[in-house]
Formats: structure tokens, C-alpha cells, sequence
């Protein structure tokens, strides 16, 4: 990229926390409602019981897991657990864009300061920080809801049941587990996810243009890329986290590393890739939609109300 191309497209907006945090809810909305039934389908291909010798896989892939989803549970069944990251993911995508926004503005030296990639890519990471006091306890709670029908039990009436459960056996510990794992995977991963969407779209963004010029399919592309290209750094450290947090109390006294010790003994490093299909397949247009939710409030507030 082009120095030129770079100062263009880096171009930020005069940074407002609060337009930031507007637009990144209704994202969250957007991401949860469009990609919830394929995140089903990946905890669930991450969590399935190891196989024993002359035992068949309970899903054989991505397709025969979401054939017995719907033939067993409905098309209900997708959207198990949903209420936890509708409730969850909306303010903490609210929270991410606000954390990407003061990332930004704590490297600004005046409001019309231009960053660079690596710049973008510690905002990121500030914003990943500011997720997972949010998040953690919603993957909890959806991750125990998503593989409770392949338990053979119905020991949660839902979300909230989970929620008062876990308080009930392990105090706010227990609900918070795997909060150390959260952080591993969203920190690198949300650098690589704002970095990404911000270069596509500068890339993207025609000579004397801004991005507010843009049409939607250019937002949706790189916001679908930036997607992708999160799951990328993110699904090793998620599926050690999805193991964690579905795992009975006391099975892994040292977290992630006791779990990553015996699935790479038992299982091969293939397996910290499980679920790589439907993360993929879900991964362009639930962020697709997010940045494209984010792009239009934006703009929307900035008409009504360009000062805030």
C-alpha cells in the first residue's frame, strides 16, 4: 500500500465515544441474528466427546452435525443459547467500538491525526481488552447451553437458569470461568480483525473519495474479510476456551494448558482447528452485517447530530 493511499484511507473521523458506542451495539445485533446458528454448530463440533477405538464420531462434519440439529431439536435447536449473546454481544460490541475509539485517540496527537496499521492494529487490541469482562461470562453461558442436548440432560431451563446455577455452585468465579482464555484469543485477534477492515476499505476507497463515499458492497466485502481473518487467529485459542468452559469443575486445574497438553496427546493439532468450517462460513457474513450496521448508524448519527 502506498503512502498516499495509506494517509487516505487511515483518514480518521473526529473520534466520539459515543458514536462509537452506538454503532458497535447495533452491529453486535447484527452479528448475533446473522451468524448464531453456524456458532452453534462450531461449539458443538468443538465439544464432542473424544472418540474411542471402533466408536463412531457423534457429528461426522459440519453437515451431519446441523442435519441432527434440525432433525432432533428444530430449527429452534440453532438458536440455543441465543439469549446470552443477544444480551451480551450487543453492549459488548457497543464496548469493542469504543475501546477501538479511544485505542485510536489515545495515539492522536490532534483530532486529524492520521494512523498507520500498526497503530490500528494496537487499538485493536485495546479493544479486545475492553470485551472480555463483557464476553466471558456470555460464552460461558451459551457454550454450556449450545452442547446441553448432547449431554443426554436438560439440566438448564435457559440462559438466565444457567446463569443462577453457576453463581448458585461457584460464585462469580464460576460464571466468569475462562475469562484468562477469552483474553488470549480476543486481544490478537481484534488487532487483526480492525486492522484488516480498515486496510481493505482504504484499499477500496477510489482516489480523491472518502469512505463515507463507499457503497455497501465494498463495506460488506471487507467487513466480511476482517471476519475471516479474525477466526484465523482466533479459533486455536476458542476452542481451548469452548473445552474450559464446558469442562466439569476441577477437570483442568492448570486451564488451557492442561487442556492443550492432552488434545495435542490425544488428538493431534487438528484438533484446536475443529469447527473451522462453520467458524468460516459464519465468519464473512456475520461481520459482513456488523460493519455494514456500524457504517450506516454512523453516518445516520453524524447527519443528526454531527457534533456529539
Amino acid at each position: 500500500m502506498s503512502s498516499d493511499t495509506e494517509k487516505r484511507g487511515m483518514q480518521l473521523n473526529k473520534p466520539s465515544p459515543i458514536k462509537d458506542f452506538i454503532s458497535g451495539g447495533v452491529g453486535g445485533v447484527a452479528v448475533v441474528l446473522s451468524g448464531h446458528p453456524l456458532d452453534t454448530i462450531k461449539v458443538r463440533l468443538q465439544t464432542q466427546p473424544k472418540i474411542k477405538p471402533g466408536e463412531q464420531p457423534r457429528y461426522a462434519g459440519t453437515l451431519d452435525c446441523f442435519k441432527k440439529t434440525i432433525s432432533n431439536e428444530g430449527f429452534r435447536g440453532l438458536y440455543k443459547g441465543m439469549a446470552a449473546p443477544l444480551v451480551g454481544v450487543t453492549p459488548m460490541f457497543a464496548v469493542c467500538f469504543l475501546g477501538f475509539g479511544i485505542g485510536k485517540k489515545l495515539q492522536m496527537k490532534s483530532e486529524n491525526d492520521t494512523l498507520n496499521s500498526f497503530q490500528i492494529f494496537n487499538a485493536g487490541m485495546v479493544a479486545g481488552v475492553f470485551t472480555t469482562g463483557i464476553l466471558a461470562p456470555g460464552e460461558r453461558i451459551k457454550c454450556l447451553m449450545q452442547i446441553q442436548s448432547d449431554s443426554g440432560s436438560t439440566k438448564y431451563a435457559g440462559s438466565l437458569d444457567c446463569a443462577r446455577q453457576l453463581y448458585r455452585e461457584s460464585g462469580i468465579r464460576g460464571v466468569y470461568k475462562g475469562t484468562c482464555a477469552t483474553l488470549l484469543r480476543d486481544v490478537p485477534a481484534s488487532g487483526v480483525y480492525f486492522t484488516t477492515y480498515e486496510m481493505l476499505l482504504n484499499s477500496l476507497t477510489p482516489e480523491g473519495k472518502t469512505r463515507s463515499d463507499l457503497g455497501p458492497f465494498r463495506v460488506l466485502f471487507a467487513g466480511g474479510m476482517a471476519g475471516v481473518f479474525n477466526w484465523v487467529v482466533a479459533l486455536a485459542p476458542d476452542t481451548l476456551k469452548s473445552r474450559l468452559q464446558t469442562a466439569p469443575e476441577g477437570k483442568y486445574p492448570r486451564g488451557i494448558r492442561d487442556i492443550f497438553r492432552e488434545l495435542i496427546r490425544e488428538e493431534g493439532v487438528g484438533a484446536l482447528y475443529k469447527g473451522l468450517t462453520p467458524v468460516m462460513l459464519r465468519a464473512f457474513p456475520a461481520n459482513a452485517a456488523c460493519f455494514l450496521g456500524v457504517e450506516i448508524t454512523m453516518k445516520f448519527l453524524n447527519w443528526i447530530a454531527p457534533n456529539l
